[in-house]
């Protein structure tokens, strides 16, 4: 069963919009390497009050943490450049068999 991933981060969400309509060519190879790794869905999210959230779904943790170790070089500079404070509080979640499912091909 796969696994969703939450990344939560203080950052500007506005800056990383712009960061990544400026450096598209490098968010692709950031994704195409996601993908050879597995990767099954990913999404930025934002707050208004300054908070960026990756939600991803992967086959396991580990195939995450083997893709972060790989472009751990190409996403902290991007981090940087949007102002990310602090570190990334990581989790991985598993689906609950709570039989009330909704969308997402339920």
């Amino acid at each position: 069963m796969s696994v969703m991933v939450t990344v939560l981060v203080n950052s500007d969400p506005r800056a990383l919009e712009s960061y990544t309509h400026d450096n598209q060519e490098s968010m692709q190879g950031i994704v195409e390497t996601a993908k050879s790794y597995g990767v099954i869905a990913h999404r930025f999210y934002g707050t208004e009050d300054g908070q960026v959230m990756v939600l991803d779904e992967w086959p396991d943790a580990e195939s995450f943490q083997r893709f972060l170790a790989a472009t751990q070089d190409r996403i902290e500079p991007m981090m940087h450049a949007v102002g990310a404070a602090g570190e990334p509080e990581i989790r991985f979640w598993r689906e609950l068999d709570t039989h009330d499912a909704v969308g997402w091909g339920a």
